[in-house]
């Protein structure tokens, strides 16, 4: 993947910029041709991951950086879809020990994982080689199955399936 996104952002682990993002993911999504709902959710897995980088990763500080790039993805000359690559420097963790909480553990939050996996078609969760953590999300047009792509890895290769 050596050609430069066609969307790139970088911005401080401060959610007062949460809004901001979702709305340029939500708007560009629609642009070039999702539908509006579908549009809306990538937006939303786009927030859910930029939160739960500044949460779990920056452990809330509002000094960390976070590195949000977008790749228009073609088929036959024609749109038809984004891979969407969020990276930090926040706390590695084990990427096999990402996972959404039951559902039937009423309460508030704890869901941006399985929201994640619910909108996008492929979900990657990486350790970067040095520090800080790497997600990568695909979401093909015209797609609204639950993610079947979604994986875990850490640097060696090794992983789960999730």
């Amino acid at each position: 993947m050596n050609a430069p996104p066609d969307i790139a952002v970088e911005l401080s682990s401060n959610p007062a910029y949460l809004c901001g993002v979702r709305e340029l993911v939500n708007l560009i999504s629609r642009r070039v041709g999702f539908p509006d709902g579908q549009a809306s959710k990538i937006a939303l897995a786009v927030d859910e991951a930029l939160a739960n980088v500044m949460n779990h990763g920056y452990l809330r500080r509002t000094d960390g950086r976070i590195w949000l790039r977008i790749y228009r993805i073609d088929a036959q000359g024609a749109f038809s879809g984004f891979r969407i690559i969020i990276e930090d420097e926040g706390r590695q963790v084990d990427p096999s020990q990402i996972k959404s909480r039951d559902l039937a553990d009423i309460r508030p939050g704890g869901l941006g994982v399985h929201i994640i996996r619910e909108v996008m078609d492929t979900v990657l969760y990486e350790k970067r080689e040095s520090t800080g953590m790497r997600l990568t999300m695909v979401k093909l047009l015209g797609s609204d199955a639950r993610a079947t792509g979604s994986c875990c890895t850490d640097s060696s290769g090794g992983g789960c399936r999730g």
